[in-house]
């Protein structure tokens, strides 16, 4: 090997395989160290995140993206061949003195200097315009998004608030994410899906983690989150998918919010992601989909929860900061300047605009637009309140 550059960063948890951490007890160790020995993808070497995670590090080339049959002679590619344009006069956008974000990271770097000196699948998002209420709440999941549809999508982005939501059952999550979507929402649903969830049975722990998922036949025999199954090729050893990103936002206190952008290379047809603007992570070879192979025709913004509706009552668990959208900045959690890839490769505001929530008493959402933050839009809400049974 020849140092950082031929590494990636795993992390591992009894279900997932990612960028991030792995649990912390012994029994959960010791399954990890069987989960690795099954892949034959034994760490280079391991860092301790002080949250409890390990930090595997394999070889580029032993990641688990290369399982797969049709990958087993591809070259890697080290580096998109294009980014979208207007890509680099969009992180120019200044933001407002009394709506300033601050800087985020992962909290596994905490220790990498002092080390270096020495069952779960997502469920398709209903479609918005021809949703049945009745059919959505039978799946248990929720969600408060804005959206676009009726166009050829290339990819799109956002810069999404960062928050830690209380999760009231171990069985439930509370994410918000974008998806990049193509297909019908029947059996051959193709997705790419990217952001930052709280999911205690995924992960083991209530923090708050980037993670990414895809799937091409709408979550049944194909897909999964991080890097649990062969498909995504990570090429950034700095980002661990599935790791805690650290600080959050608090309420009336500081705010914190992470990029993402998801983009088909126009040459190789490959879909690329990028977090934050130095960091792009990897891609999603073209083979694994079928719709998407071409591009997308739907692109989702906006939370989710799973509603196991503990005790027969609406669950509590929260979406973004658990207020709803009127609270506004430094209450309710936003996601700002979106936008989305058109067919030349530009990056454009999204048009026609469209929200759905299935229980806007439960989890809300409300667009808006602004010279500073372009088109975004407050979302979320607490889920069990007086109004939301």
């Amino acid at each position: 090997m020849r140092g950082e550059a031929l590494l990636v960063v795993v992390l591992l948890s009894l279900i997932s395989v990612g960028c991030g951490a792995r649990l912390g007890s012994e029994r959960q160790k010791l399954e990890v160290e069987k989960h690795l020995n099954r892949l034959n993808k034994k760490p280079v070497k391991s860092i301790e995140s002080p949250d409890g995670d390990i930090i595997d590090c394999v070889h580029m080339s032993h990641q688990p993206a290369f399982d797969h049959p049709y990958l087993k002679d591809h070259k890697i590619q080290m580096r998109p061949n294009y980014h979208p344009e207007g890509l680099f006069d969009d992180n120019k956008v200044s933001v407002k003195p009394k709506e300033r974000t601050n800087p985020i990271k992962q909290l596994w770097h905490v220790n990498v200097k002092r080390y270096g000196k020495k069952k779960h699948r997502s469920i398709p998002i209903p479609q918005p315009k021809s949703a049945d209420p009745d059919l959505i709440n039978e799946s248990g999941h929720q969600h408060a998004i804005a959206y676009v549809e009726g166009d050829k999508y290339y990819g799109a982005k956002a810069t999404i608030n960062v928050w830690e939501p209380k999760i009231q059952q171990p069985n439930e999550f509370s994410l918000s994410q974008l998806w990049i979507l193509g297909g019908s929402f029947g059996q051959d649903l193709n997705s790419i899906e990217a952001g930052w969830q709280v999911s205690p049975d995924l992960y083991g722990d209530n923090n708050t983690r980037l993670f990414t998922y895809w799937t091409s036949d709408a979550y049944q025999a194909t897909g999964c989150y991080n890097l649990l199954c062969s498909g995504f090729i990570q090429i950034n050893s700095e980002i661990a998918m599935g790791a805690s990103i650290t600080p959050v936002s608090g309420y009336r206190n500081s705010q914190y919010d992470i990029s993402i952008l998801i983009w088909k290379d126009p040459t190789e047809g490959h879909w690329w992601m990028q977090f934050g603007n130095d960091y792009v992570l990897g891609y999603w070879p073209s083979f694994l989909f079928s719709y998407l192979a071409d591009s997308a025709s739907m692109i989702e913004w906006g939370g989710e929860v799973v509603n196991s509706e503990p005790d027969g009552q609406h669950t509590g668990t929260q979406m973004g900061s658990g207020h709803f959208p009127e609270e506004g900045f430094g209450k309710s959690s936003y996601f700002r300047n979106i936008q989305v890839v058109d067919g030349s490769n530009n990056l454009k505001a999204p048009k026609g605009i469209g929200t759905f929530t299935e229980q806007s008493n439960c989890y809300d959402v409300q667009t808006g637009s602004n010279g500073d933050w372009g088109h975004y839009f407050y979302y979320g809400g607490p889920g069990k309140n007086p109004n939301c049974q």
